[in-house]
């Protein structure tokens, strides 16, 4: 489905199913230089599950035009700009790592109208390494690699250095079609996002975080003080899951979503 938000064309993947209005909205924000695909799974169980479901691309990302945005903030009023096009009132929001904290901006920003929260590899601050950020300006190719090498959890790869973990590969490749500059920003966004805590302190919905046991990203450790600030929330961690655990434990997300969402 594509809608008009705030002057350009963005596209929401609907999971098959024509958006019903009688239905609760549940709307699905990805990650960093990622696109809708990354919550297929969780976009069609909930349309085929008495829920109106919305998967964005953010601006610049997947399908969706004009550039990508810079500031969380930005992005939160984003998703709320999306609500309107879509002609709903107010919705769940699920967001992955960059997603995540788009979602909990949106929930303070726009408190009437989300009504739930899940927060998927999340974590404050969410600070980027300085290696990180120079290679996603000066050499994309390398920050690809980092990020896809400590994205997933290497279990059961064994020794063998030629080894291919098809889900690292697949993560490699919805990288690579990211355009031009929009991994460094969406980076740049996250280390410098600073209203983390105070944003937390005035969510009123219900919140779930969803960690990785094993996530080198967004370790389970850097979660604590956003879960401390939340006044209502549950945290969820998942036993040998990595920072990508959509793809490496995409049944276990799923069951925790449905508690929230």
């Amino acid at each position: 489905m594509r809608l008009e938000v705030n002057g350009h064309a963005a596209y929401v993947a609907t999971g098959g199913r024509r958006p019903d209005r009688a239905r609760e909205t549940v709307l699905f924000v990805h990650g960093s230089g990622q696109d809708h695909s990354i919550w297929a799974l969780p976009t069609r169980y909930f349309a085929r599950h008495q829920r109106c479901a919305l998967s964005v691309d953010l601006p610049g990302h997947g399908r969706s035009a004009g550039a990508p945005l810079e500031r969380v903030e930005d992005m939160a009023d984003w998703l709320i700009a999306v609500l309107d096009a879509a002609g709903r009132e107010q919705a769940a929001i699920a967001g992955h790592s960059l997603g995540s904290l788009a979602a909990l901006a949106a929930a303070a920003r726009h408190p009437g109208r989300v009504r739930a929260i899940a927060l998927v590899g999340t974590a404050w601050p969410m600070a980027v390494s300085p290696a990180l950020l120079a290679a996603a300006q000066d050499n994309p190719p390398q920050a690809i690699d980092m990020l896809t090498r400590w994205g997933f959890h290497n279990a059961g790869e064994g020794t063998n250095p030629a080894s291919v973990n098809p889900l690292r590969e697949a993560g490699r490749r919805l990288l690579e079609r990211a355009r031009a500059g929009v991994i460094h920003t969406d980076l740049a966004a996250c280390n410098d996002y600073a209203a983390g805590l105070e944003h937390a302190a005035a969510v009123r919905c219900p919140a779930l975080l969803i960690l990785g046991e094993h996530d080198r990203l967004t370790p389970p450790r850097a979660a604590r003080q956003l879960a401390a600030a939340l006044p209502k929330t549950e945290t969820v961690i998942l036993a040998g899951a990595g920072h990508a655990m959509l793809a490496e434990q995409p049944v276990a997300v799923l069951e925790q979503l449905t508690r929230v969402l």
